[in-house]
């Protein structure tokens, strides 16, 4: 893919700093009410990606009235929206404000403790529900040794950004020569490793029952924890009266003496049916609006050129 140009480059980043002076101008409360207002206008009023999301809802919960899936699919929009809000006030995101919004926040935090002074670290698997990235950044402002894995964006300046709004996290970088290396120390390390399921993997890899469907899913994060022999945490954030919510899905052990590549897709496949079933629960949190859908099917080598 082509180098993006110095003028786009720039111009992506001031769109960007405009919107952050904006949102971080007003009182966060504001900020939501606006986010819910402008989800309502771009879903019900303008339709956007409506019908292709209306379908997905259809063929995961097709005994749902069209009304309650149209009300699954703005929630979900308006949690993106949400989200976007939250990531560009994370700097201002203290533990204080931790404490008033993130119900049992330090309870969590403590429980995940627990994992990490067995001493062989703690993967934690966060699907793409709620804010997502309020998991890492609370338990990182508790005091929790976390670290977490992210890809380059494509924008350097904003991939700059990106790196000051992850603030206390200690991120490793996706694709670098030894991302695979830092992974395994951090872990063996007795850190806790926060990491979103790659939910569609481009190349084949685990095929899991998700949804109604099949999903090809990534077994990267099932692997770092066979390696090191650390528990798997499965957990998901959903919104709930103002407030951010842990779920404990689920905590899966690896067998040390099972072969590391099938543990690592027996835990893959695990982690997922959790998954599956917190977000049959709470199907307004989920990330609908997702552009690689995890129901498509892979594409083959030739195919992706």
């Amino acid at each position: 893919m082509a180098a993006k140009s110095g003028f786009v480059i720039g111009f992506e980043y001031a769109m960007l700093r405009a919107a952050c002076g904006l949102v971080n101008a007003i009182p966060y409360s504001f900020a939501i009410v606006l986010a819910d207002a402008f989800a309502r206008l771009a879903v019900c009023v303008f339709g956007v990606k409506r019908e292709r999301t209306m379908e997905r809802l259809r063929s995961v919960f097709p005994d749902k009235p069209r009304g309650e899936l149209e009300e699954i699919a703005l929630s979900s929009f308006a949690n993106i929206l949400k989200t976007g809000v939250e990531m560009m006030r994370a700097p201002a995101l203290t533990k204080e404000w931790m404490d008033a919004h993130v119900l049992d926040g330090k309870l969590y935090k403590d429980r995940l403790q627990g994992y990490v002074d067995e001493g062989k670290g703690v993967v934690i698997m966060v699907p793409h529900t709620g804010n997502w990235y309020m998991a890492a950044w609370s338990m990182a402002k508790y005091g929790l040794p976390l670290f977490a894995i992210a890809a380059r964006q494509k924008n350097p300046k904003i991939d700059a950004w990106m790196k000051r709004q992850y603030g206390d996290i200690d991120v490793v970088e996706r694709g670098s020569a030894r991302t695979l290396v830092e992974i395994k120390e951090k872990l063996r390390q007795g850190r806790a490793f926060a990491i979103l399921p790659d939910l569609r993997s481009p190349a084949p890899d685990v095929e899991v029952d998700f949804l109604g469907g099949k999903a090809n899913v990534s077994h990267a994060g099932a692997m770092f924890a066979a390696a090191a022999g650390s528990p798997i945490v499965v957990a998901m954030m959903r919104r709930e009266n103002g407030k951010h919510v842990f779920d404990h899905l689920g905590t899966l052990r690896p067998d040390p003496s099972a072969d590391r590549r099938e543990e690592s897709a027996r835990l893959t496949r695990e982690a997922m049916r959790l998954i599956d079933e917190g977000v049959r629960r709470h199907p307004g949190q989920w990330f609908w609006y997702n552009k690689r859908w995890i129901l498509q099917p892979v594409k083959t080598k030739g195919e992706r050129k």
